[in-house]
């Protein structure tokens, strides 16, 4: 791959300020948004904007190594080595000169622009900072580039809606959402209803080789697997519910992250219903389980409606996209959340809640760019289990 178009997410920190430091840089192809490099630098004892200048070196140094006419972009969330770099604020520190004169010798008569980002859009870079400093280490990880181009980057938009007809007044920043549902547990091998408010198992043990079937999926984003195209994530949020929890740890665990609790995203509550297979339900509740099927405000006994449950997962979805804005974010839930979610999505209503199949293990990726603009990549993916 010639990588014509590249971006650099570059950041570097220190423990002290100054004290131990580390940079991070991250290489994207930006017509595919695939991860082409990532670079994690020990930098001894230096300040953060010293941290962040070598981050700046060593994500340059790269990218001219793979393709010394590529036009370039690098993005940080430090504003004052962008507008330095962009001639804009004067260079006043002696270190930070010396470094600023070698950023300038290796962009001199090369297409590099420079671009302030919020820092949770540079979550990446600031993690293979972070990395270095725990570590103590250098580390360079190539990412094997395809032979030929993959055909999703023919109509992928890596920070766009992909569509022409899709409207074209976006001003929000690029949320992906990354729907897992929850490993199998005994009551889903039995065929068994299993709400909100009822059991709540563990995963079993099919279920917790699902969960890490889907965790290795989710470790090659941004770099390999059949959703390459999608960016490493940098979040892990999950239901509270144990089999949610189970799943979702061992997701973190393998990106390397932490879990963090919504409430709002807890199964459905399917009330008295719990527990029953859906023919013992149509057997002991017969007139209320034909009204409930297909209804909006019809819900079980002790159970749930469907108008109050999506309110329940707007207030979710707003939170995850309010607090993660412009990062990708694992979910971890259940059949009925990621169903709202996808409802959400597509503008599909009470009908978006029993069309989408939604399997254990399963993926669905919607990209959102507030709560106004959505973009489905794929629903119901299963092709790691």
């Amino acid at each position: 791959m010639s990588h014509e178009r590249l971006i650099i997410e570059a950041d570097g920190g220190s423990r002290g300020n100054p004290g131990p430091s580390g940079s991070g840089a991250i290489l994207i192809d930006a017509d595919t948004g695939v991860v082409v490099t990532e670079i994690s630098t020990f930098g001894g004892v230096a300040s953060n904007n010293v941290a962040e200048y070598k981050a700046v070196i060593a994500g340059l140094t790269e990218a001219f190594r793979l393709n010394p006419k590529a036009n370039i972009t690098v993005r940080m969330d430090s504003k004052l080595v962008v507008e330095q770099m962009s001639g804009n604020w004067k260079i006043k520190h002696p270190d930070m000169q010396v470094l600023g004169i070698a950023v300038q010798k290796l962009v001199a008569g090369k297409n590099v622009s420079w671009a302030w980002i919020p820092r949770e859009q540079n979550s990446r870079a600031d993690a293979l900072a972070n990395e270095a400093m725990d570590t103590e280490r250098d580390s360079v990880r190539h990412f094997e580039a395809l032979e030929t181009e993959p055909s999703f980057s023919k109509e992928f938009s890596p920070t766009s809606p992909s569509s022409v007809r899709a409207p074209g007044d976006v001003t929000e920043p690029l949320t992906t959402l990354i729907l897992v549902r929850h490993g199998r547990t005994s009551l889903t091998e039995a065929n068994k209803i299993s709400g909100g408010d009822g059991d709540d198992p563990g995963l079993s043990a099919l279920g917790l080789e699902d969960a890490n079937a889907v965790a290795e999926l989710l470790a090659g984003l941004g770099s390999k697997s059949a959703l390459a195209q999608i960016s490493k994530p940098t979040a892990v949020v999950s239901s509270p519910m144990k089999r949610a929890m189970e799943t979702a740890n061992v997701i973190a665990s393998k990106l390397g992250l932490s879990v963090a609790n919504e409430e709002n995203l807890k199964e459905i509550s399917f009330g008295d219903w719990d527990g029953h297979t859906n023919q013992q339900v149509g057997e002991g509740w017969p007139e209320i389980f034909e009204a409930w099927r297909g209804s909006w405000e019809v819900a079980p006994p002790n159970g749930e409606s469907l108008e109050t449950f999506d309110k329940k997962i707007r207030t979710a979805r707003d939170a995850i996209l309010k607090k993660y804005s412009g990062q990708t974010v694992v979910v971890v839930a259940h059949v009925m959340p990621i169903r709202g979610f996808l409802s959400l999505a597509l503008d599909a209503g009470a009908s978006g809640y029993w069309v989408p199949q939604v399997a254990p293990g399963s993926v669905t990726i919607i990209r959102q760019w507030g709560n106004t603009h959505s973009e489905l990549v794929t629903a119901n993916f299963t092709a790691h289990l």
